[in-house]
């Protein structure tokens, strides 16, 4: 993976992140959202459901294409995201994010093709991201803070 500036990125650069959700992380996520409908905190209650189980918050997989950002693009601000959900994320899924370069919008903004996928290749979440990228490199003194 490389780190990138807005000078430095070219239409098409991508970046991924890839996590495997845990009954912990979607539990914590629970905790920490207040989101505790029973489709994500209760099995007895999701396996009658048409999911068969257990699944993650969609803001959760989703929240891994900030990752996949930040990780690309240590400095960037996150401006806008818009996802669509098109297949659940059961626990033990892995789930990789992938950020694609679309266009450089010019001062230091980028739109960028946001996706997840699961382990079998299914896109779990497309959207579009339109973030603001460091106009320069960061200084080598300070890249252990970020």
């Amino acid at each position: 993976m490389s780190s990138y500036v807005y000078s430095e990125l070219q239409v098409g650069d991508s970046n991924s992140f890839e996590k495997t959700i845990t009954s912990a992380d979607v539990l914590l996520f629970a905790a920490v959202s207040g989101d505790c409908n029973p489709m994500h905190t209760n099995e007895e209650y999701a396996k009658k459901s048409s999911f068969g189980g257990r699944i993650a918050h969609g803001a959760l997989v989703s929240g891994l294409i900030s990752t996949a950002l930040t990780n690309a693009f240590p400095t960037s601000i996150y401006i806008s995201q818009s996802v669509n959900f098109l297949a659940p994320v059961h626990i033990g899924d892995t789930v990789r994010a992938v950020v694609t370069c679309k266009e450089k919008l010019g001062k230091g903004r980028v739109r960028m093709q946001t996706d997840c996928f699961n382990q079998d290749g299914v896109k779990v979440v497309e959207g579009e991201a339109v973030t603001r990228l460091a106009r320069e490199p960061i200084p080598e003194s300070d890249r252990w803070l970020y």
